[in-house]
């Protein structure tokens, strides 16, 4: 048996889950917090994008107490965001876990309809095939299920991803260096251009198996840090970021961005 499926387990989880649900409840009903009360969907928004993120700094900072942390407050917004529409009586958060869980039933034959063994990557041609199929009969289209709130580079980055698992060919690697060479060659860059660019910059990542996003995240975590560093040496020399002339400026900068 799974430890996942003992009674101790379980009864672990659920209580731990009722009782985060009952303390949420409390603070929006009546006599409860005046903030939580005026929460609603809107306005939660903002907040749940902000821990998602902070679950993903954890994740990419190896930092499993920060994690620990995270998961918890973006699973606070969950269940005050489903709380709400219950509320509203639009749905509960007992059907948002039963739709999700019929979906992985639905999308995961292999293992509750039949013992079939396949590799990582078959599983997620299945997947984007019963996910096809799902879609025609919603009469959705191709791309719907990319959220139009995802940042611009990321989603640049899935579309191209998808448009891959169906059969689509774009350019090759070379082939986009080239464009874009073409494209920084001219004389002024317009708005259309540096889009265009972009987009085959995400496109080069993906067939390099790199995620873009991740990779701009941790170049900008990087100039963070020397610009850190550039404002503890000027402090060093009696300077601050504010103060210091351009000479000044120029060569503290060549010292910590060397190689940047």
């Amino acid at each position: 048996m799974r430890e996942w499926d003992t009674v101790p387990y379980m009864d672990r989880t659920t209580k731990a889950l009722e009782e985060l649900l009952i303390t949420v409840r409390t603070l929006r009903s009546p006599g409860g917090c005046s903030w939580d009360q005026s929460q609603t969907l809107k306005t939660l928004r903002p907040y749940m994008l902000e821990e998602a993120y902070e679950v993903a700094d954890a994740v990419d900072n190896d930092d499993m107490d920060e994690l620990k942390k995270e998961l918890g407050d973006l699973l606070l917004h969950i269940i005050m965001s489903a709380d709400i529409c219950r509320e509203e009586k639009i749905f509960d958060l007992a059907d948002v876990a039963d739709q999700v869980a019929q979906k992985l039933k639905r999308r995961h034959p292999h293992v509750f309809d039949k013992t079939t063994s396949l590799t990582p990557e078959e599983v997620e041609k299945q997947w984007e095939a019963i996910k096809a199929a799902e879609k025609k009969q919603q009469k959705k289209k191709f791309f719907d299920s990319i959220p139009a709130a995802m940042p611009a580079l990321q989603k640049a980055w899935r579309i191209q991803q998808r448009a891959s698992e169906v059969g689509y060919i774009g350019k090759t690697p070379e082939e986009s260096k080239k464009k874009i060479s073409l494209l920084l060659e001219k004389t002024e860059i317009t708005e259309e251009d540096m889009g265009r660019i972009l987009f085959l910059l995400a496109d080069i990542a993906r067939l390099s198996k790199m995620e873009p996003e991740k990779a701009l995240r941790e170049r900008n975590s990087d100039f963070i840090n020397r610009f850190d560093q550039l404002e503890e040496l000027l402090a060093s020399r009696g300077n601050s970021l504010n103060d210091s002339d351009t000479e000044q400026m120029k060569e503290c900068s060549a010292i910590v961005f060397n190689g940047l």
